[in-house]
């Protein structure tokens, strides 16, 4: 009787373990998928409630620009690092000031190495939102999109790299959207990465040239501005790189048509 009574409790104790693991399971699931959505939004509300995104100035690089500097020539390594790290958290946290940062970059590191260090940071930093985004609510959007939204996002999917170079070139497409848009659609990760590593180099190095001429207007006490950076004539030269990388695109669809025809 009581090796019954023992067989019968070791059975209710190992059913009652595995209730507990298979509730435990979809928590620590919720966890995963929610817990670095939770985090970044923390991260986005406590660096505009401190004003860090006031930091990000042309002010505050006129005021430190002689120890930025001083810290680049006494490690290069470490302040690329450094440089890369807080681009990042910008991008990361949507924080306004990519191109204060991009033209810092010109200004401590040269022209091609501020332009390599901002396009890692940035390509980094976006590359955090679009994964976050993409566990935590693009998967369940989009099993719930139907009708137009689906067709859409199916087309996007299909000429991705395009439609993602195209954005990222044209500077008119709020870098914030262009990082969460992708997410929603379904877009391959290798994808994303390559498609803004490249779209982002051009603007980059145009204002990490304009950056490596600020050591020249803060010795003479001029004023450090992002003003007239984008001319006509800049911004003719990204649309039309932008039009470049929709014309496959274009070709494309044109064959699918004749085809079809």
């Amino acid at each position: 009787m009581t090796a019954m009574q023992d067989t019968q409790d070791d059975t209710r104790a190992g059913a009652s373990a595995d209730s507990g693991r298979a509730g435990a399971r979809p928590a620590r699931g919720m966890l995963r998928r929610f817990g670095p959505l939770a985090v970044l939004a923390a991260v986005i509300a406590g660096a505009f409630a401190l004003g860090l995104d006031e930091y990000v100035s042309f002010e505050t690089l006129r005021t430190n620009s002689e120890r930025l500097q001083a810290f680049v020539a006494d490690g290069f390594v470490l302040a690329a690092l450094a440089y890369v790290a807080v681009y990042a958290i910008v991008v990361a946290a949507s924080l306004p000031g990519g191109a204060v940062l991009t033209m810092t970059g010109g200004f401590l590191f040269g022209v091609f190495a501020g332009t390599a260090f901002a396009v890692v940071g940035a390509t980094i930093g976006a590359t955090g939102v679009f994964l976050i985004a993409r566990t935590a609510l693009g998967d369940a959007l989009r099993e719930k999109a139907g009708g137009a939204i689906a067709r859409m996002a199916e087309g996007f999917r299909k000429d991705a790299f395009n439609y993602l170079l195209f954005l990222r070139l044209v500077p008119v497409f709020p870098f914030f959207v262009v990082n969460l848009a992708p997410a929603f659609l379904g877009v391959p990760l290798r994808t994303y990465v390559v498609a803004t590593l490249i779209g982002i180099v051009p603007g980059a190095f145009v204002f990490a040239s304009v950056g490596a001429g600020f050591e020249s207007v803060i010795a003479q006490g001029g004023e450090l501005s992002a003003r007239g950076v984008l001319t006509p004539e800049v911004i003719t030269a990204l649309v039309g790189l932008a039009v470049l990388a929709l014309i496959p695109v274009v070709v494309r669809r044109w064959r699918e048509r004749a085809a079809r025809g």
